[in-house]
């Protein structure tokens, strides 16, 4: 072992085995995931420096787990006992932005939100936006398939990559994928990888699809008696039209939001919808968004104004963080088909009651994604059970709807349990040996996303 750590230390442009300076990177934002004790952490600059961790890994049979700006929130890049720490923020350019394709090639750390920027400047966008956008790189969204809150009209990050480059498990780097946006050339291994949670390969390159950037926004926000009847609007006007965002808050999220933020939203309501549309007919469809909710018997206002409509998105994006002054968080991911997000929303309502924990609830509704997240002391052994039994009975209430354990946050080690329910055991055999075809040695990642 000193003589692989003696080669691995010379490989690459940094590394440290110092326990120190490694504590930073051993866990992602999921603080109950399990974190072992690493026993290297490196940052490569190359894609040749990638290889040579993965040869030497693989040589010695060294875990080996991919870290991109740790925002994950499912333990995917925990690190394991024993493991390497494969950092990828040092490969942090935008290679090109092509006008003329209208996709971009990036390395791995490039940062969500500075690709957008560097795209809105020749007019284009980068589209997916997940919570994180300002810290997350495109590598970790690649890995974990990231959301956010445009998914409903503009997809999530699979649907923006056009080509991607990867460090398989055997070292050997593929490149699968075209600029193109129609291929059907064999299997379609650029899917696969795809929220793959660094089990198949490390990515190290991406190009990503832009799209011209929307000249207009309206925004609308309507407070309803209940989530039901929310729902019932989205589902209206979801016939009629796609809204750039539709976005969900009951009201114990609104309540933490209020007290973090001031914004002075109706906290007796069942539950507040905000929703921002674009394009040329923004703002008419934003008045008929409105007005749907008045006839719904919400109360409903439409705007045009940009520092409005950003206000009322980032109260929005205030939920998690607002209701992690209330005290530690356990969040979920949870999603169902959209129609039977009330039935969903009542099933975590009662799970709440039966357990004794607060739970706020925020999420996609446009899309069927929800956000619960149970709030509690992990100093209260009381508490800290009826936490873990009630993340528990979330998924299962989403299961038992036909839905997903998890719609945008991905597996990691914190939903591995919960998988084999969900794709049964020929699902999960075939994923088994699906990495077994990438990563024969099994050093990538070992034990997450299934």
């Amino acid at each position: 072992m000193r003589e692989f750590l003696k080669q691995l230390t010379t490989a690459v442009a940094w590394a440290t085995t110092e326990p120190h300076a490694m504590q930073a990177y051993r866990q992602d934002q999921c603080l109950i995931a399990e974190a072992g004790q690493p026993l290297a952490v490196v940052r490569p600059a190359t894609v040749g420096e990638v290889v040579a961790v993965v040869d030497l890994c693989r040589t010695h049979a060294v875990p080996l787990v991919p870290r991109g700006a740790g925002t994950g929130l499912a333990g995917g890049a925990n690190a394991l006992d024993g493991c390497v720490l494969l950092l990828l923020d040092a490969m942090d350019q935008i290679l090109k932005i092509d006008q003329v394709t209208q996709s971009a090639r990036v390395q791995p750390g490039v940062v969500n939100a500075d690709l957008d920027k560097a795209a809105g400047e020749v007019g284009l966008w980068y589209a997916p936006d997940p919570g994180s956008r300002a810290l997350s790189s495109i590598g970790g969204n690649v890995a974990t398939n990231a959301g956010g809150m445009c998914c409903a009209k503009y997809g999530v990050t699979r649907d923006h990559i056009l080509a991607l480059t990867a460090v398989l498990g055997t070292g050997e780097v593929l490149r699968t994928g075209t600029a193109t946006r129609k291929d059907v050339a064999g299997l379609d291994l650029k899917h696969l990888l795809i929220g793959s949670e660094g089990t198949l390969g490390v990515i190290v390159e991406a190009t990503v699809r832009l799209r011209p950037r929307p000249q207009r926004l309206s925004t609308v926000a309507a407070t309803f008696p209940t989530v039901q009847s929310a729902i019932d609007v989205v589902q209206a006007f979801g016939r009629e039209f796609n809204a750039a965002a539709t976005e969900l808050m009951d009201r114990t999220t609104v309540c933490a939001v209020n007290a973090m933020t001031q914004m002075g939203l109706d906290e007796a309501a069942g539950a507040v919808l905000i929703a921002q549309f674009d394009g040329a007919d923004a703002s008419q469809q934003a008045e008929r968004c409105a007005a749907m909710a008045e006839g719904a018997g919400a109360e409903a206002f439409a705007t045009d104004d940009q520092d409005d409509g950003s206000a009322l998105m980032e109260a929005r994006r205030a939920a998690l963080p607002s209701l992690e002054r209330m005290g530690s968080t356990l969040l979920d991911d949870v999603c169902v088909t959209p129609h039977r997000l009330p039935a969903l929303i009542d099933a975590i309502e009662r799970i709440a009651l039966s357990h004794g924990v607060t739970i706020g609830t925020f999420g996609h509704a446009a899309d069927g994604n929800l956000h619960p997240t149970i709030v509690f002391d992990p100093a209260d052994d009381r508490q800290r059970v009826a936490a873990a039994a009630a993340f528990d009975a979330i998924i299962a209430a989403a299961l038992d709807l036909g839905g997903t354990a998890t719609g945008e946050h991905g597996v990691g080690s914190l939903k591995t349990p919960y998988i084999r329910r969900q794709v049964g055991d020929v699902g999960t055999s075939l994923m088994h040996r699906i990495k077994a075809a990438f990563d024969p040695s099994g050093i990538l990642n070992p034990g997450r996303g299934y």
